[in-house]
C-alpha cells in the first residue's frame, strides 16, 4: 500500500482514463456528469432529510448520514477530476495531489466497510435485543462507533503506506484516476510484497467486516422468524435497504482486492473501481429511499417543498 515516491523524480504524473477518441469522452462526460448529479443530488437529499426531520433523529439514520457523507467524498474526490481530463488533453495530476487522492479512497474504504458493521450492529440491537437498544445506542455511543471506524480505517489503510515507501520509476498511471492497485505498478521493483500487504489489510478491512455483518443478519433472520406474521415485514424491510448497499459495495470491492488476476490486469480495476468509487455512491441513497417509507415519505415532501 506504499503511496510516497522516493526519488522525488516525478513531480506530476500522466492518468492515461479511458480513451483519447474525443467522440468517446463526450458521451463519457455525459454519463458520469448525470452520475455525479444524481449522486450529489440524493445524498444531499438524503442529508437535508434527516437533518430537518426531527422524526428521523434516530441511530439508524445518523449513520444513514454518515454513508451519505462518505458516498459524496468518494464521487467528489474522483469525479470532478475525471469530467475535466475528458475535456482535456493533458491529463496531468502533480505528485500531492495524486497522494492526496489516493488517501483519501483508502480512508473513505475503509470507513464506510467499518461503518456498514456498525449498522447491522445497530439493526441488531433493535430487532434482537428493542429492550436494551435505547442503553445501547443512545447517541454517545453512535458518535463513538463512527469514531472508531473512522480511526480504524485510517490505522489499518493510510497508517501501512506511510512507512512503507516506493521508488517509482514510471509516471503514466493506467487508470481514470490515483488508485492504490494501479499506483503501485509504478515501482522499479518488485510489487510481491506490497501486494501481500493489500492482501493482507484487505482481509481485515473488507473480509472480516463482511463475516460479522453476514452473523449479525443471521441473527436478525432467526428473530424475525419467530415473530407473527404481521411484524414481519416491517422488520424486513428494515434490513433489505442496507442488505442491498453491502451486497453491491462488498462484491465490487472484494472482486477487485480478492480476484488474483485483479494483481495484473489494471484495466480490470479500472474498471472495477467505477462500480465503488463512481455508481455505488449513487445507488445507495436510492436504495434508502425507495425500500425505506419513512425516508421515502419525507423523502417526497421535502422534493414537493422545493418544487413550489
Amino acid at each position: 500500500m506504499e503511496t510516497r515516491n522516493t526519488t522525488t523524480t516525478f513531480t506530476e504524473f500522466i492518468l492515461l482514463g479511458f480513451t483519447m477518441n474525443p467522440k468517446i469522452n463526450a458521451v463519457l462526460f455525459l454519463f458520469f456528469f448525470i452520475i455525479y448529479l444524481v449522486t450529489f443530488t440524493g445524498n444531499s437529499l438524503i442529508l437535508y432529510t434527516v437533518i430537518f426531520n426531527p422524526k428521523l433523529h434516530k441511530p439508524m439514520y445518523f449513520f444513514l448520514c454518515v454513508l451519505s457523507i462518505l458516498d459524496l467524498c468518494y464521487s467528489t474526490t474522483a469525479l470532478p477530476r475525471l469530467l475535466a481530463d475528458l475535456v482535456s488533453t493533458e491529463r496531468t495530476i502533480s505528485h500531492s495531489a495524486c497522494v492526496l487522492q489516493i488517501y483519501i479512497i483508502l480512508v473513505v474504504e475503509g470507513s464506510e466497510c467499518q461503518l456498514l458493521v456498525v449498522m447491522a450492529f445497530d439493526r441488531y440491537v433493535a430487532i434482537c435485543h428493542p429492550l436494551h437498544y435505547p442503553i445501547l445506542m443512545h447517541w454517545g455511543n453512535c458518535c463513538k462507533l463512527v469514531a472508531l471506524a473512522f480511526f480504524l480505517s485510517f490505522m489499518l489503510c493510510t497508517v501501512p503506506s506511510l512507512v512503507s515507501p516506493i521508488t517509482l520509476c514510471y509516471n503514466q498511471i493506467n487508470h481514470f484516476m490515483c488508485e492504490m492497485l494501479a499506483f503501485i505498478k509504478l515501482s522499479c521493483k518488485s510489487i510481491s510484497s506490497s501486494e501481500l500487504q493489500i492482501f493482507s489489510i484487505s482481509f481485515i478491512t473488507l473480509l472480516l467486516p463482511l463475516l460479522l455483518i453476514l452473523l449479525s443478519y443471521a441473527r436478525i433472520l432467526a428473530s424475525i422468524l419467530k415473530i407473527r406474521s404481521a411484524g414481519r415485514s416491517k422488520a424486513f424491510s428494515t434490513c433489505t435497504s442496507h442488505l442491498a448497499v453491502v451486497a453491491l459495495y462488498f462484491g465490487t470491492v472484494m472482486l477487485m482486492y480478492f480476484d488474483p488476476s485483479s494483481m495484473y490486469s489494471t484495466d480490470q480495476e479500472k474498471y472495477s473501481s467505477i462500480f465503488y468509487i463512481i455508481v455505488s455512491p449513487m445507488l445507495n441513497p436510492l436504495i434508502y429511499s425507495l425500500s425505506n417509507r419513512e425516508v421515502k415519505d419525507t423523502v417526497k415532501k421535502v422534493i414537493v417543498k422545493i418544487s413550489h
